[in-house]
């Protein structure tokens, strides 16, 4: 593609740019929506929640210094350990993952924001409300008790009464949705907002990370979305998935949770290790030895970690076959892991001559040193005799930390130290920033060497005193004194970060003279101009491209629409397509991030009346968003640069909003997956319940077909109206009639299934399987629920004059949606009908 050329802009190009993308002020900066905003309260607040777990760390640390001690209770310690495991793994690591894809990707891409800026704000309000009412119970005696895991039958009903264990399965679960979202914004953006030119094998490591990192959560979180479902029914209703006497099996929850939990270890390493690969090539000031390997390992370790859940399970009695697999595919991982560690050694190494040793640089070193330990440690406990011995010790607790804040938290910090001169006008102290690194080094390694040998000692984990006569005290003390000079490093860093960080521009503009897009000049609307790229270092080999830039020389240099937009382009080879109009500041999102925040915990503590209006709130304000969100064809083709001229909307498979769809049905279906998977793992455990003499079965014949029918009517109505939008011939009354009577056929096959079932005389409370065929259904009519309120939002528009054959977004997602709602009910038919005949 030929690299437009027009005159520079004028000034007051510049200063519209700077009206349209201003920041609100006051107590209207809850409704920014800008990247670089919401990103670093997205990371500021992830940043806080790492301190408050810390906090509870040493607390926990200061109880097992010395046996036998009396610090806190039993009680309070079981409390403390759950909320320190679960604020690190859903509240830090993962959340400040997001924020830094937030904050950094729309500049990596030369991006004027993410295409969803106010679903970036809906996730961050939800998980900063959610979270910090979350982190709280631990003041109120109501933090679950139960392990950051949750294993049943520890925390259902009759073992842990009262709403401890409710607060972290509705809330974490709501959480785990918040991510969800900023997985579909993450996805959208990177495949679709790239600047022309950089295709696929030009984008940034750090890029492709963030992609892997978002397609792992699409597939991981809903195991475990699944998973709080099943375990909240069961305490509030009584539906009996993990009580072995009724046919369920608490088993079932750790294949669930643990097919998300061992892969979200590597939805935290992959973005860190991105962060690593694009430190490591500007400190050596040499391109990245191995790009297309790292590629390639980055999706390796992706798909590996997706066949290791039960690495965490080889001591609860499974076949001997499955331990060798899932022992050979543990030690296979660490084969692309690998690859990036000796890619990064080689970049060093060929630069050695220039590498220069700074505070990232420092906290990279460091970083690969305690990775490598916790590689190391991982693949001893991938073998299946030395994990029977070192399962459940402390041996296991040094492991996964220092693949953890070994994996994590020493990049995240390189990261915090090496790109702040993007969004402070000082940059961090070189000097303190030593003492923070050595601090914080020496003192993880103190802390959590000894550990290994209190393992081998037989020191049980989540053991809250130990009698002082084992001899396990002088290495708990050692460990205590370890976790405190960690937490003086950290300290210091707060310190100057509280002395140096000053928002606004950088002193210098591109410091470490980096290569990659993010440090061309930017202001609150991102770049001047958006560039073409002919190389994966654009800085370092394309002279003056930073000046072009500037001076409005390239791609989309004002704003053509009088408002917000960005560059949306083709998803493999980045060229150039429409320019998508963005909406601004607004308080719609972040009033629905509180209502659905309060929703889920008002219904932890029964508060249903309450919490049903906080849902309905959020719904409200969750359409009122989406009213304004199509804008429809009117302004026609803008130009972007001399001789480019580009629509500013478009429909079906090019448009943004279609992609985003589609990664939704995408993750329904990784959810309904995990439904069939249960559902197949309770009759294997408990055969004799799915027999037709165990329980009635769903009835067949006219039920099934009718139900089928409805479905197959609602779906052929649905692309029925789509044909006529083609054509430009729906009138309004047949399309709205249309719209009612799909909308009638899908609530109709619902209204078919759980009649069907109870006509039978099937009671969900009754067994494993009649809670599994209740459960379908619950799915089914979440589905439903969500087509009703777009189908009903699709006719509103379609009244208001808002949709037509050209201007069709809402009913485009209104139609993918209907046609997957109704593609899983078929399979749900076949399953839960078809599946119990065939196997009488």
């Amino acid at each position: 593609m030929e690299l437009p050329n027009p005159d520079p802009r004028p000034e007051e190009e510049v200063r519209e740019l700077e009206r349209i993308w201003a920041t609100p002020r006051g107590f209207r900066l809850v409704t920014a929506v800008n990247n670089s905003v919401i990103g670093l309260l997205y990371l500021g607040v992830a940043f806080f929640f790492f301190l408050l777990a810390g906090v509870l760390a040493l607390i926990m640390r200061t109880q097992l210094a010395v046996g036998d001690n009396r610090l806190v209770d039993q009680d309070l310690y079981n409390q403390m350990f759950t909320v320190h495991g679960t604020t690190m793994m859903f509240l830090f690591a993962v959340p400040a993952v997001e924020a830094l894809g937030v904050m950094l990707l729309p500049q990596m891409l030369a991006a004027r924001d993410l295409p969803f800026p106010r679903l970036s704000a809906f996730a961050i309000w939800a998980y900063v409300v959610g979270g910090l009412v979350f982190f709280s119970t631990i003041f109120y005696d109501l933090a679950p008790k139960g392990g950051w895991f949750m294993y049943p039958p520890l925390t259902l009903m009759a073992y842990s009464p009262g709403d401890n264990a409710d607060f972290w399965l509705l809330g974490i679960g709501f959480i785990e949705i918040s991510a969800i979202a900023g997985a579909i914004e993450i996805v959208v953006g990177i495949m679709r907002t790239r600047p022309p030119g950089m295709t696929l094998a030009r984008m940034p490591i750090f890029a492709w990370t963030m992609l892997i990192f978002a397609g792992m959560i699409m597939f991981a979180f809903p195991a475990v979305i699944l998973a709080t479902m099943m375990l909240e029914i069961e305490r509030a209703f009584g539906w009996p998935f993990f009580t072995a006497a009724l046919g369920g099996d608490p088993l079932l929850w750790q294949h669930l949770f643990w097919f998300f939990g061992h892969p979200e270890v590597y939805i935290i390493f992959l973005p860190a290790a991105g962060l690593v690969s694009m430190i490591v090539p500007t400190m050596a000031r040499t391109p990245l030895v191995g790009y297309h390997l790292i590629v390639v390992a980055l999706i390796g370790t992706g798909f590996f970690s997706f066949g290791l859940w039960v690495h965490h399970m080889f001591t609860t009695g499974i076949p001997a076959l499955s331990l060798a697999f899932f022992s050979a595919a543990s030690m296979a991982v660490a084969v692309p892991s690998g690859i990036q560690v000796f890619s990064w050694i080689a970049t060093i190494a060929a630069g050695r001559q220039r590498f220069r040793i700074t505070t990232a640089s420092l906290f990279l070193l460091g970083f690969l040193f305690i990775f490598t330990l916790g590689g190391l440690t991982g693949v001893m406990v991938a073998m299946v005799p030395f994990d029977y011995q070192v399962h459940d010790t402390y041996f296991v607790v040094a492991h996964f930390h220092y693949v953890l804040v070994g994996g994590f938290v020493f990049p995240l910090f390189a990261a915090i130290y090496y790109w702040t001169p993007l969004f402070s006008r000082k940059m961090l102290s070189e000097r303190r920033g030593r003492w923070v690194f050595w601090l914080m080094f020496i003192g993880f390694n103190v802390a959590f060497v000894p550990m290994h040998l209190t393992g081998l000692r037989g020191m049980p984990r989540r053991v809250w005193t130990y009698p002082s006569v084992i001899g396990w005290d002088m290495l708990n003390t050692v460990s205590t004194v370890g976790t405190y000079v960690l937490a003086a490093g950290v300290l210091l860093f707060l310190f100057d970060f509280a002395a140096k960080f000053r928002l606004g521009k950088g002193e210098v503009e591109n410091p470490w003279g980096a290569g990659t897009l993010e440090w061309l000049p930017n202001d609150v609307y991102s770049m001047r101009s958006i560039p073409h790229v002919t190389s994966r270092e654009p800085l370092w080999d394309q002279p003056g491209l930073s000046q072009e830039v500037r001076g409005g020389q390239h791609y989309l240099p004002n704003a053509p629409t009088g408002g917000r937009e960005t560059l949306v382009t083709s998803p493999i080879y980045a060229r150039p397509q429409y320019v998508v109009q963005m909406p601004g500041p607004g308080w719609p999102p972040f009033l629905a991030a509180v209502f659905t925040a309060a929703f889920f915990l008002l219904l932890t503590v029964k508060l249903v009346t309450i919490a049903t209006l906080c849902g309905v709130l959020a719904v409200a304000f969750c359409l009122v968003w989406a009213w304004g969100l199509d804008p429809g064809p009117s302004k026609g083709e803008i130009e972007i640069a001399k001789g480019l001229r580009l629509p500013t909307y478009m429909t079906g498979p090019a448009s943004h909003s279609w992609w985003a769809m589609v990664i939704l049905m995408l993750v329904a279906g990784s959810l309904y997956l995990a439904y069939v998977f249960s559902y197949l793992f309770l009759w294997v455990v408990s055969p004799e319940v799915w027999a037709p003499a165990g329980s009635p079965l769903p009835p067949s014949g006219w039920w099934s077909v009718s139900e089928a029918a409805f479905l197959v009517t609602g779906s052929a109505i649905v692309s029925l109206v789509s044909r006529k939008l083609d054509t430009l011939s729906a009138s309004r009354v047949a399309t709205t009639t249309a719209l009612l009577l799909s909308l009638i056929c899908l609530t109709g096959a619902l209204v078919l299934e759980i009649t069907g079932h109870v006509s039978t005389g099937l009671r969900p409370g009754d067994n494993a399987y009649a809670a599994s065929v209740y459960l379908g259904a619950a799915l089914f009519g979440q589905l439903v629920l969500a087509l009703v309120i777009m189908g009903l939002f699709t006719l509103a528009r379609h009244l208001a004059g808002k949709l037509d054959g050209r201007r069709r977004v809402t009913f485009d997602n209104y139609r993918l949606l209907y046609h997957y709602a109704v593609g899983q009910s078929l399979l749900g038919l076949l399953l839960v009908h078809g599946f119990p005949r065939m196997i009488g």
